[in-house]
């Protein structure tokens, strides 16, 4: 960059170039070459980006108004006037010009104040003009015919279309349970673990568990948190008050998450928190919400959207790695996941016994496709769809193999995020303005920067530590980023990410067993965990019995490790209808047990020759107890002395 009429040209490397002084420009003018296709595509985009900040003219128009310069100058690469008798050229141009554009000054940071920056950018500038018959084919491979961003506005739309069936599906999956999770007679009921956490915090509960269930935890309250939500997130499907939906989704969810404990702890609750939180600064501040009037999203919070994404696959990939886990480093998981998953479906079965060379090159494409697809969101147009592709065909083949409730669908509408408007059909985008270079950029009804900025910073910066801890790095070293972390975790809207670190090679399922006198044991059937061997394996997703799969990692452990367990068999000595309600059958319609106990077996699946022969999915052997015999004394739950009861 030079100051005109501060010298004269030199011979010196450009861009710092001094020449006889010109008139100077009420705005910034950027002087490219009008014969040169490849440099009219990326004015274009350039143009999109600065709207009109910044003025652009071929120099075969303007240079006659700039006689001072040279036209070999002009004609050697992109020349930039700005007020004030400034003038630059080459990539420092560019940068200069971006500069302009909200959002857009870092490269030109970066060019002012990074060593070899600089150099490194002008060089890579001369390669690309010398050879811009090369590089206008790559383009055309990297960006198709959309050099220029066709936008996100519709986009952005139809996420916010699905974020809100998503919210509603959890909502409405939780109504069915939630009395018997965390009811007055449920499991773990919510009014008393509040009242402890009452008890033992003071004021600072507040903080420590925001939840909307210190108003009124009854199991009234409980259900109308869940109606409430369920149509808050029917009213985001239909565009109905965003911004608002979403701060009501949010704070719902969060407050029953926050009574639900461990059974909303899994990394799908944690990731609809934390997509849901950063949508409510994505959506538009409009009453309703329409495809044709609705601004473009800001940049910064869409970015994060994808930072998100990012971290969710290439966390996943990252800890089968680094959990030294024998069956990822040797590539043979996927011959035990389909068996031994949570609630495998009957398509699980068939994947069971699918070739073990097939197994490999399936971990193999995993691995891929969750730790480097995931670096494709940064890429050019045309490759970021390619990740967006690989990703999506991932989710799918879980969402056909797996019962992961609505999991896989929310990481299919952060997958949506990668697409932009061009790839919709112009029917579904209705009164959507045509996407050109000069259709004016919307920006009314939406977040400023001074509002997002803050919000997004902040959350880059917590999202740092559990990303670096997925490389097993010690928090100690993490600095002020753990502590931030733990300030902000009862809000749950930065969350660690990485399923299936380690492969779960055996599976043991209990089964629950009541009996009257100690002599005959009846088994309790859930409705959708492995039982009865010759019941068919389900689809449940998107719903996701949350009791269900508290048993398979309950199985995983010693009953001590899960004191939820305690209180399901207490509920079912009492005869607890809620916790009832969960079951798919009760052995016992006249009156509850008297004692209660879990057996131990190991469930595998059959092979196709039993399968045929016997009708059963699964083959199971009896391998021990899970915990004590239980029975109620005066109403206070206790374990039956070894040898109380008689066994069969």
């Amino acid at each position: 960059m030079a100051r005109l009429g501060e010298g004269r040209e030199t011979s010196a490397r450009p861009p710092l170039c001094y020449i006889p002084r010109v008139s100077a420009t009420r705005k910034p003018l950027l002087v490219w070459d009008g014969d040169c296709s490849f440099c009219r595509r990326w004015i274009a985009r350039w143009q999109r980006a600065t709207g009109d900040r910044v003025e652009y003219a071929p120099y075969q128009t303007a240079a006659p108004l700039f006689p001072a310069i040279p036209l070999q100058r002009f004609k050697r690469s992109v020349q930039l006037i700005e007020p004030g008798d400034r003038l630059s050229q080459g990539a420092e141009a560019v940068f200069r010009a971006l500069a302009y554009a909200p959002g857009r000054g870092w490269p030109l940071a970066l060019y002012q104040r990074v060593p070899f920056f600089a150099p490194t950018s002008e060089a890579l500038y001369w390669i690309v003009a010398r050879n811009r018959r090369l590089f206008s084919f790559l383009t055309r491979i990297a960006y198709g015919s959309h050099v220029v961003p066709p936008g996100d506005a519709f986009t952005t739309w139809v996420f916010l279309r699905l974020l809100g069936a998503i919210y509603a599906i959890a909502f409405i999956s939780l109504w069915t349970q939630i009395t018997g999770l965390v009811g007055s007679k449920g499991i773990m009921p919510a009014a008393a673990y509040l009242e402890a956490v009452r008890g033992h915090y003071g004021l600072v509960r507040y903080w420590l568990l925001p939840t909307f269930a210190w108003l009124n935890a009854s199991d009234l309250a409980l259900h109308a948190m869940c109606a409430a939500g369920a149509v808050l997130g029917l009213l985001l499907v239909a565009g109905i008050a965003p911004i608002l939906t979403l701060v009501g989704c949010f704070a719902l969810y969060l407050s029953l998450a926050n009574v639900c404990g461990e059974f909303l702890w899994f990394q799908w609750d944690s990731l609809l928190l934390e997509t849901g939180f950063l949508a409510i600064f994505l959506a538009p501040w409009r009453e309703l919400s329409r495809p044709g009037s609705d601004p473009a999203p800001p940049r910064s919070v869409l970015w994060m959207m994808r930072w998100l994404l990012f971290r969710l696959m290439f966390s996943s990939a990252v800890v089968k790695i680094t959990s030294g886990d024998p069956s990822w480093r040797h590539l043979t998981a996927l011959q035990y996941h389909y068996e031994t998953q949570c609630l495998p479906p009957w398509t699980a079965w068939y994947a069971h016994h699918l070739p073990a060379w097939f197994q490999r090159w399936s971990a193999i494409s995993m691995f891929a496709i969750e730790g480097i697809a995931p670096f494709l969101i940064v890429a050019p147009r045309r490759i970021r769809m390619l990740g967006a592709a690989a990703m999506t065909l991932l989710q799918a083949l879980i969402l056909l193999t797996g019962n992961y409730c609505f999991f896989n669908l929310l990481a299919l509408a952060l997958i949506v995020l990668l697409l932009d408007d061009a790839v919709w059909p112009l029917s579904w985008r209705g009164r959507v303005a045509r996407l050109d270079a000069s259709a004016p950029r919307m920006t009314r009804g939406r977040w400023p920067g001074w509002a997002t900025g803050p919000v997004t910073v902040a959350i880059l910066v917590m999202s740092l530590a559990p990303l670096v801890g997925t490389f097993r790095i010690p928090p100690a070293r993490l600095g002020p980023l753990v502590f931030l972390n733990e300030i902000a975790a009862p809000l749950r809207v930065v969350s660690g990410y990485g399923l299936f670190a380690v492969m779960t090679t055996r599976r043991q399922e209990i089964v629950v067993e009541g009996s009257q006198e100690g002599r005959i044991w009846l088994p309790y059937e859930f409705r959708y965990k492995p039982g009865d061997v010759k019941r068919r394996p389900r689809f449940v997703a998107p719903h996701q019995p949350r009791l269900d799969w508290q048993m398979w990692f309950a199985a995983l452990g010693d009953f001590r490790s899960s004191p939820w367990y305690l209180g399901f068999c207490q509920r079912l000595l009492e005869g607890s209808r809620p916790v009832l309600g969960l079951l798919a059958s009760n052995p016992f319609p006249a009156a509850p047990p008297r004692y209660v106990r879990g057996v131990l077996y190991d469930y595998h699946f059959t092979d196709a020759a039993t399968r045929r022969a016997t009708g059963a999915w699964w083959r199971r052997e009896e391998s021990g107890r899970f915990g004590p015999v239980l029975t109620l004394v005066d109403g206070q739950l206790v374990a039956v002395p070894e040898g109380g009861v008689r066994r069969r």
